[in-house]
């Protein structure tokens, strides 16, 4: 999945490394990270998933509304999606997010 997440971002990944680590070691917030997105991009993509607006995001994580519209505007692209339901399905395809959330 992160392969072909990586593809569709346009991301170069090390794929020698992912098989020298052990199954099962690698998280998703790790997952996001080869994907190209920052630790914040990542905060703020968990709370897009589940279906928070700019607004909520930014009260959330201390941030204006503005900024919080800049990361998600951001994540789209490094997602190559146009809508925010696509980056919630991707966030759970990449376990960012469970599926209960």
């Amino acid at each position: 999945d992160a392969r072909r997440i990586a593809v569709r971002a346009r991301i170069s990944i090390d794929l020698a490394a992912m098989v020298r680590e052990p199954s099962g070691s690698t998280t998703p917030r790790q997952s996001a990270r080869a994907i190209g997105l920052p630790e914040r991009e990542v905060d703020v993509l968990e709370l897009l998933a589940v279906g928070m607006t700019d607004r909520d995001i930014g009260a959330r994580l201390f941030i204006t509304e503005k900024t919080a519209g800049h990361h998600v505007s951001h994540i789209l692209t490094k997602l190559t999606v146009t809508r925010r339901g696509e980056a919630a399905a991707v966030a759970h395809r990449i376990g960012v997010i469970g599926p209960g959330a």
